[in-house]
């Protein structure tokens, strides 16, 4: 083989090892990184959780115990409904609930359900809303979230879920009614799809990667 050509199959040769090694090891730092995402988002999940359902008042795994719904009053898109249970009786239901009409867009919600009706607690758990003005969903930042605990839809009565503004019983935000309209409406949501699917969502089996979900009624 000519010197010349040799010397360029090898560079070649080398040039596309490196290629490989390299493409691999960007693939495993991703990986590896993903992973600890993952985790990460879990973790956060599984606190926020726990701050909503009394430590004791259950015995399950609640991030085991998911299933997937479809109810386009909770949300454009299938979310989760997180279980828990004591001595397998129903304890409480939490949804990932989305509030599509935040000022800024979705408002991702948390929203216990205990078994008999009444909210355990709502957390915010990711917003667009204008800094400053939208800052009392923030559970670090106000106390309005807190204000759902213990509510139901016969305390205060299903009409009266709405903001003062509008004739309800919530608290606006001063310059802002968009953003806590937006909460209370999906709260109010949550807790009418509860009522209406409250047997069959601690019924249905844990969901391992298929697409089954309960559907919305």
């Amino acid at each position: 083989m000519n010197p010349t050509l040799k010397t360029m199959v090898s560079a070649a040769i080398i040039l596309g090892l490196f290629s490989v090694a390299g493409m691999g090891l960007v693939a495993w730092v991703h990986g590896a990184t993903q992973a600890r995402i993952e985790e990460n988002e879990r973790q956060t999940l599984l606190h926020s959780l726990q701050n909503l359902i009394t430590a004791g008042s259950y015995d399950n795994d609640m991030l085991a115990d998911a299933i997937q719904i479809s109810a386009a009053a909770l949300g454009p898109k299938p979310l989760a409904v997180y279980r828990a249970r004591k001595a397998g009786k129903p304890v409480a239901a939490v949804f990932s609930t989305i509030a599509p009409d935040g000022y800024g867009g979705d408002i991702h919600l948390l929203v216990a359900v205990k078994a008999d009706g009444g909210l355990a607690g709502v957390r915010v758990l990711a917003h667009k809303e204008t800094p400053g003005l939208g800052d009392p969903i923030d559970e670090n930042k106000s106390r309005w979230i807190f204000g759902f605990n213990g509510l139901s839809l016969e305390n205060p009565p299903e009409k009266q879920w709405k903001v003062k503004r509008d004739g309800g019983a919530f608290d606006q935000f001063t310059g802002a009614t968009i953003t806590p309209r937006a909460v209370v409406k999906a709260v109010r949501n949550t807790l009418i799809y509860f009522k209406a699917n409250q047997k069959t969502l601690f019924s249905e089996p844990v969901q391992s990667g298929d697409n089954s979900r309960v559907e919305e009624e």
